[in-house]
């Protein structure tokens, strides 16, 4: 199997385990603490065939957000504002395929900016939904009221960024086979 196809076999599996454990926070009540960020972020740097960088992130929020919309009572589709989530991912996808080598203060750094502008974007259709209102003071409240989440977003981001490119790198080098230095 060419290198790139199983870059991208690892990378799914991750990223559809990713999907799981959304379902399994929303479950349990636990706000933002899915590695949504990062998701798209590990996607974009590993994944060298745009096309499955960008699809991936966006079909592991899709399969919870179906999972949500037919099997729980949360609204798995919710209007404008799921466009603006979606978009968050996509940006944070791209920001992963700008990363060029992959390290760890790279990988912190474009953690934090994804995670901010993941919240910067989902937040803006959140205030376009008119929940607290279309103007000036509605805009700051809504920000304002997302701050708590966004702590957890940081905190997730990191961890799950660390996770998967863990992962994936250990992953990487036990089914690499190693070349054997000459003697």
């Amino acid at each position: 199997m060419k290198r790139n196809q199983s870059n991208i076999l690892l990378a799914a599996g991750l990223i559809l385990m990713a999907a799981l454990l959304r379902i399994i926070n929303q479950e349990m009540h636990w706000y933002n603490l899915a590695p949504i960020a990062a998701v798209g972020l590990f996607a974009g740097a590993i994944i060298k065939e745009k096309r499955f960088a960008y699809i991936l992130p966006l079909l592991s929020m899709f399969i919870a957000d179906l999972y949500f919309q037919m099997f729980t009572s949360v609204n798995g589709f919710y209007g404008l504002e799921q466009l603006f989530v979606y978009g968050g991912m996509a940006v944070v996808t791209y920001l992963g395929t700008i990363m060029g080598k992959v390290n760890v203060p790279k990988v912190v750094g474009y953690s934090l900016v994804g995670s901010l502008a993941f919240f910067v974007l989902s937040n803006f259709g959140s205030f376009l939904s008119g929940m607290w209102g279309l103007n000036g003071a509605g805009f700051v409240k809504t920000y304002v009221m997302a701050i708590p989440f966004f702590k957890n977003t940081v905190i997730s981001d990191l961890v799950g960024n660390g996770v998967l490119f863990g992962l994936y790198f250990l992953a990487q080098r036990a089914f690499t086979p190693q070349v054997q230095k000459a003697a």
